[in-house]
């Protein structure tokens, strides 16, 4: 027992010295001090697309159906690889909680080497199979082409932005959010700027837009790699390829990917869904999803924070703390919810105006955002539980939790277009599954099995 309390005493010692907060004093501005750069970093991905639309959207329809499908096809992918991130920041967070700071940026080290072989395996693949995979998505006869081609020069650049996503993970394990923030900002200023002289001065077209994105994220990964190598080295860690750890760390990661990949099949199934009940309703609903996409960035934001704070604070085996913890960023995701459930309900008739002049659209619209808005205090605790539970290295249950609620959405679903009961009820059905997932993480996070401390998960 001595020993035991000896090993939390020079965690605690350890945690003060790196400038880490102790879950059992941590307060609204740390917690905020994570999220909010997080938040900057995770906006800043997104305006990648909207330039690449902007720039894009000038050549034509054709070209702009193009990049919407093959933008389609490159999100799966990479939204699919966020395991890279999220796993990363568990493994360096619990180790750097154990006082083990140099394993744990050698792990991190190993998540990189494995997202850029993934991204190599996967330019590959994308590239070669561009043209089945744009038919595949329903590309016409005029947008086709111009999709294969933004797909096949983008998937150039999936090595460095998969690379990205492991050194972010490894940062925010670090508790570095700052490095993500500002990498991102000036990324997507440059994005802008050189896909628009690729596409119009030197009149490269879509394939200048995809070349210039490819481009920017590969400069990208080099600079997480410079920055990663160089606190390597700062720390006496040598940034060395190693088979094992790599099959290691596949191996860890292959839960989460799961996890993953059922959260996109109940995205798909629903979009799905709303094709079904009806041009009108497929239209409402893609709205709808990116709004609720957009707000789930700041819900995401504070997961983030919470995947850091949860695995150092296990790592230094401070269970009560964590506790604590957990349910102070429990009210926080309440409390996001809350402001960001008000804020859509109070603009919901705003905001059919704004995307969409069709009345047939903005009618079937407000109901549907107004079921979302109800949905968001419950959206903000799921994300932010979701998050401890990723930080507590709990990967295997969220595999199977994921998978459970997506059979419980499906069947909702598949009520709802048997009955046709109308795109509303197809978003009570995702207000099911997101009550499914509060109710399996709730649950978990009341036990104790999660709770596993020190640096083995």
């Amino acid at each position: 027992m001595n020993t035991e309390a000896a090993d939390r005493a020079r965690n605690t010692e350890s945690a003060e010295h790196l400038g880490e907060p102790d879950a059992a004093h941590v307060t609204g501005r740390q917690i905020l001090a994570l999220a909010i750069p997080a938040l900057g970093a995770l906006v800043a991905e997104p305006l990648f697309v909207l330039a690449d639309s902007a720039i894009v959207g000038r050549l034509g329809p054709a070209q702009l159906a193009g990049l919407g499908t093959a933008g389609s096809a490159l999100n799966t992918l990479v939204g699919v690889c966020i395991f890279l991130a999220y796993s990363t920041t568990a493994q360096v967070s619990r180790l750097i909680g154990a006082g083990r700071r140099a394993e744990g940026m050698a792990r991190g080290v190993d998540g990189m080497y494995l997202a850029a072989g993934l991204g190599v395996l996967l330019a590959v693949i994308g590239a070669s199979c561009a043209d089945p995979v744009v038919r595949w998505l329903g590309a016409g006869a005029q947008a086709a082409p111009y999709a294969a081609t933004y797909l096949r020069l983008s998937c150039l650049g999936l090595p460095g932005m998969l690379l990205v996503l492991a050194a972010t993970g490894l940062l925010r394990g670090l508790h570095d959010m700052r490095t993500p923030l500002v990498v991102a900002g000036v990324a997507a200023v440059a994005n802008t700027l050189v896909n628009w002289i690729l596409v119009y001065p030197c009149g490269l077209g879509i394939a200048g837009s995809a070349a210039g994105t490819a481009s920017v994220q590969t400069a990208m990964g080099a600079v997480y790699v410079y920055v990663v190598v160089k606190a390597c080295r700062a720390q006496g860690v040598v940034a060395r390829f190693n088979a094992r750890a790599l099959r290691a760390s596949l191996s860890a990661n292959v839960a989460l990917l799961t996890r993953t990949v059922w959260l996109r099949v109940y995205v798909i199934a629903a979009v799905w869904g709303a094709g079904r009940l009806g041009t009108v309703a497929l239209a409402a609903h893609t709205i709808a999803a990116n709004l609720w996409s957009g707000l789930a960035l700041a819900l995401d934001a504070l997961a983030i924070a919470a995947q850091a704070l949860v695995g150092h604070e296990l790592g230094a085996g401070r269970i009560e703390a964590t506790r604590r913890m957990v349910a102070r960023m429990n009210w926080w995701g309440l409390g996001f919810g809350v402001l960001t459930g008000v804020g859509l309900a109070a603009l919901s008739p705003v905001l059919a105006a704004v995307f969409t002049s069709d009345r047939a659209v903005a009618h079937a619209l407000v109901p549907v955002l107004l079921v979302a808005a109800a949905c968001q205090p419950v959206a903000g605790v799921v994300f932010v539980l979701d998050g401890i539970l990723i930080g507590a290295g709990d990967a295997t249950f969220l595999a199977w939790a994921s998978f459970a609620c997506t059979l419980v959405f499906l069947g909702a679903l598949a009520l709802v277009v048997a009955a046709g009961w109308g795109l509303v009820w197809l978003w009570v059905a995702i207000g099911v599954f997101t009550l499914a997932r509060l109710a399996a993480f709730w649950t978990r996070s009341a036990g104790s099995a999660w709770l596993r401390v020190g640096a083995q998960r």
